[in-house]
């Protein structure tokens, strides 16, 4: 072995064993900070859609698809709407669900378990009726107020979607006997069918526009929607509706459907998270609730939504940033598991480094010992010669002898070159002795 390459690897090999407590040392508090921070997310999470068919159902499948980008799996979990959502989130059952305002006993307390993502939309309630029912239990093609209803076969929707508590708050307001009607509670699309088919006169849900099922009913002949002339008052009483005009023609532009606007009452739909839900979840929800929900619609202008606005229950603060802020600085340039990582680091990284940086200035003396004690060792032992010459100058050819040992041992030392100089001065040092002993001799 070159003897360059030599000095090089003993002055490497003395380098790492100084630093290895050092390196160690701030691998152990990384390891520890990893564990106690978790910066990195689940690969699986769970969201509560709703009904099949359902507009949140259409939507979860977008959120799965749009995560899926991010190595992330979304289960969608169908339910029967907003009510079973929020016992879903209450029970750890799932993760994220869609709960709509005014459907659900939201109410919120210290000890609850539920954060918002935000407001992501509008959810007008959908009061389609039979033209023919009208016609037979009114004498009229048309319906003008709820209290028109008495005697009519409605279905309201299943418990677990919260509609039937809102319509019966309305039916209160309106002081109509829910049991002057017959009301049904049949899922949505079995109520559809049983609608379409003549057995039920008239059928009400809360949905988005997005929803197949609106959409279909908006354009299926012999089927109105009711217009809700109050719904200017209706929101003035209840602070969770929101009055909303579906302009003429917004359906079909050829064929002018609806041939006029229509008034209608909506709640806002937001999405809430289990308070265990790992940060980056929601932050990526919240981003993609951005994309999803932040263009025009029916009810809404571009980038109104999401909104942090009129929330029943806390805004979580990775969602707050994320809506008003968009993608974090290094996820536009960082793939998502590294920009995470760092984000969620970078405390514990500055403040382990704030304390390594003082601790690591002890590496270089702590080097540079272990370099001369190569050296140093050896003049204990020519001390201790030198001393037994002084109290037994008899045994000067014994301690040459010993000298001689010594030295050959030290021409086996091998140092970085830059020690040298202490190299030469120990051998020049036995030289010294040396010469004193054999004055005696």
């Amino acid at each position: 072995m070159p003897k360059t390459l030599r000095y090089t690897l003993i002055s490497l090999r003395e380098m790492v064993v100084s630093f290895g407590p050092f390196a160690l040392l701030t691998i152990a508090l990384l390891g520890v900070a990893y564990w106690w921070l978790n910066p990195t997310p689940p690969k699986r999470v769970v969201l509560a859609t709703g009904p099949e068919q359902s507009a949140y159902a259409e939507f979860g499948k977008r959120y799965a698809e749009a995560l899926a980008r991010y190595g992330i799996t979304v289960e969608l979990l169908s339910s029967e709407g907003s009510s079973a959502n929020l016992e879903l989130l209450r029970t750890g059952k799932a993760d994220l669900g869609f709960v709509q305002g005014g459907t659900a006993d939201i109410g919120y307390d210290e000890e609850d378990s539920i954060t918002s993502l935000g407001s992501l939309f509008v959810e007008p309630l959908w009061l389609f009726y039979r033209e023919d029912s009208a016609r037979r239990l009114r004498k009229s093609p048309t319906v003008n107020h709820l209290a028109e209803l008495s005697g009519w076969r409605v279905n309201v929707g299943t418990g677990g979607s919260g509609v039937p508590r809102l319509f019966s708050t309305l039916l209160d307001v309106n002081r109509v006997d829910p049991k002057q009607m017959r009301l049904s509670k049949l899922e949505q699309t079995p109520a559809t069918v049983a609608f379409l088919g003549g057995e039920i006169d008239a059928v009400v849900f809360a949905s988005a526009p997005e929803s197949l099922m609106v959409q279909m009913l908006l354009q299926t002949p012999g089927v109105k929607l009711l217009d809700f002339a109050q719904s200017e008052a209706y929101s003035r009483r209840f602070g969770y509706l929101t009055p909303v005009v579906m302009p003429q023609g917004v359906v079909d532009l050829a064929r002018n459907i609806p041939s006029r606007d229509v008034r209608l009452v909506a709640s806002t739909t937001s999405l809430l998270a289990h308070s265990d839900t790992h940060p980056a979840i929601l932050q990526l929800f919240a981003q993609t609730a951005t994309g999803l929900h932040g263009g025009s619609g029916w009810f809404s202008k571009a980038s109104e939504y999401p909104s942090l606005e009129h929330s029943e229950v806390p805004i979580s603060p990775e969602a707050s940033r994320a809506i008003k802020n968009g993608a974090p600085f290094l996820q536009r340039y960082l793939p998502f598991w590294l920009a995470n990582l760092i984000e969620r680091m970078w405390l514990a990284m500055g403040l382990i480094l704030a304390l390594a940086l003082p601790l690591s200035r002890i590496v270089p003396p702590l080097y540079t010992f272990r370099i001369r004690k190569r050296v140093f060792r050896w003049y204990a032992e020519l001390r201790d010669v030198e001393q037994r010459f002084e109290t037994a100058p008899d045994k000067a050819p014994e301690l040459v002898e010993q000298l001689d040992a010594m030295e050959s041992k030290v021409e086996k030392v091998v140092m970085p070159l830059s020690y040298t100089d202490e190299l030469y001065a120990l051998r020049n040092n036995i030289h010294l002795v040396r010469k004193k002993l054999l004055r005696k001799v």
